[in-house]
C-alpha cells in the first residue's frame, strides 16, 4: 500500500457484518494471498489467546494483588511490574505451543529464544513483542497494551541473534492490543489495517473496522513535554510552532494508547532524542517497527529523524530509536522543523 495515496474512510461494519472473528479474517487474507499461507493464522490465534488472558489478569489485578513493582529489573534496566512478568510469561507460553514459531524475542528477555529449527519445506516465523507497554500506568488504571511484530525466519541467518535483525520492511504482520474500556486488537498483514474488539460474552475478537485510514491532518500532537528542554532544537521549534497555531496536546504515557488515538483521530506522536537518551528511548524492533507498519498501512508516515523507520537496518535486538509518526501532513510539519 502506498502511504502517500489519498485516504478514504474505514468501512464501519454493521451488526449483521459483525461476525468475523480475527481467526476467520486471517484465514481469508491467507486465501487471497497464498504467499502468506501457512502457520501465520495459528500464530495470530496464539496472540489473540494471550490478549484474552492478559486482559483478564489486568481487569482483576487489584483484586488478585498483582499490581505494583517487583524487586527486579528487565534487560533495559527498568523496574519490572508484576504484570510485565505475567504478560511476558503468557505470551511465551502461548507462542511456544505453536509449531510455526521458530524464535520469540521480548522486551523482558536479554536474548531471543530459539524454540525450534526449520526443516525442509516448513515455513517458520519470528515473533517479537513488548508484552505490556505503559505498565507504569497500571496503578492509576490507565491504558496499557501489547505490541508485536512478525518476521519470516531464514535458517541461513545462523544464530537467533542474527535472524531477528531484519529491517521493518520485512515484517509480514504487525499489531497491538489496547487494554482499556474495551480490549481492542489492531492488525495489519500488509494489506491494510483492521480493528477487532473482544466480545466478552462469547470470548472472541470481532471485526469492527475494515481498512482503517488515518486522517491526513489533525491539529494535535502527543509527546512527553516534561522532557522538552532536553529535546534537540528542531523539535522545540516544532512545538513552538504547534502551540502558536492552535494545536492540542494529548499524552497518555503508553505508546499503544497514544498511537491508537492518532490512528483513529489523526495527529502526530513524537518521541524525540533527549540528552539522557540521545539515540531515542523507544525500541526499534518491537515498538517502533510494528507501529510504523500499522501507520503506513493506514496511509500515514513514520520516521526517526529524517529516516523512514521501516528502512533502518537494526544492529541489536534492543536497539533504541526516536519516533515521529502519524497523519502524513502532521509528520511533514515536524520534519520541516528538523
Amino acid at each position: 500500500m502506498d502511504p502517500s495515496a489519498p485516504t478514504t474512510p474505514a468501512r464501519r461494519l454493521t451488526a449483521g457484518d459483525n461476525l468475523t472473528t480475527i481467526q476467520s479474517h486471517v484465514l481469508a487474507v491467507e486465501a487471497s494471498h497464498p504467499s502468506q499461507a501457512g502457520s501465520l493464522s495459528w500464530i495470530l490465534s496464539a496472540l489473540s489467546l494471550s490478549a484474552k488472558v492478559i486482559a483478564s489478569k489486568i481487569r482483576r489485578a487489584r483484586l488478585n494483588d498483582v499490581l505494583g513493582s517487583l524487586d527486579s529489573e528487565n534487560v533495559q534496566g527498568e523496574r519490572q511490574e508484576k504484570l510485565d512478568v505475567i504478560a511476558n510469561e503468557t505470551l511465551l507460553r502461548c507462542l511456544g505451543e505453536r509449531a510455526g514459531v521458530a524464535i520469540v524475542a521480548s522486551e523482558e528477555n536479554e536474548e531471543p529464544i530459539l524454540l525450534r529449527t526449520n526443516t525442509e519445506g516448513e515455513r517458520k516465523f519470528i515473533v517479537l513483542f513488548d508484552p505490556l507497554d505503559g505498565s507504569a500506568n497500571l496503578d492509576g488504571c490507565g491504558g496499557v497494551g501489547t505490541i508485536f511484530s512478525i518476521l519470516r525466519h531464514d535458517r541461513r541467518a545462523g544464530s537467533p541473534e542474527k535472524a531477528v535483525l531484519q529491517p521493518g520492511v520485512q515484517q509480514v504482520a504487525a499489531g497491538y492490543v489496547l487494554y482499556g474500556p474495551s480490549t481492542v486488537f489492531v492488525l495489519t498483514m500488509g494489506h491494510g489495517v483492521d480493528m477487532f474488539v473482544l466480545d466478552p460474552a462469547i470470548g472472541a475478537f470481532l471485526k469492527v473496522e475494515a481498512g482503517l485510514k488515518i486522517p491526513r491532518a489533525s491539529k494535535s500532537y502527543s509527546c512527553n513535554e516534561g522532557n522538552r528542554l532536553t529535546f534537540p532544537d528542531g523539535y522545540q521549534k516544532y512545538l513552538d510552532w504547534a502551540q502558536h497555531n492552535g494545536y492540542s496536546s494529548r499524552y497518555a504515557g503508553a505508546m499503544v494508547a497514544d498511537v491508537h488515538r492518532i490512528l483513529l483521530k489523526g495527529g502526530v506522536f513524537l518521541y524525540p532524542p533527549t540528552k539522557k537518551a540521545p539515540a531515542g528511548k523507544l525500541r526499534l524492533m518491537y515498538e517502533a517497527n510494528p507501529m510504523a507498519m500499522i501507520i503506513e498501512q493506514a496511509g500515514g508516515k513514520a520516521f526517526a529523524g529524517k529516516d523512514r523507520i521501516l528502512e533502518i537496518a537494526p544492529e541489536d535486538l534492543h536497539q533504541r530509536t526516536s519516533v515521529v509518526l502519524g497523519s502524513p501532513a502532521e509528520v511533514d510539519q515536524v520534519l520541516a522543523h528538523l
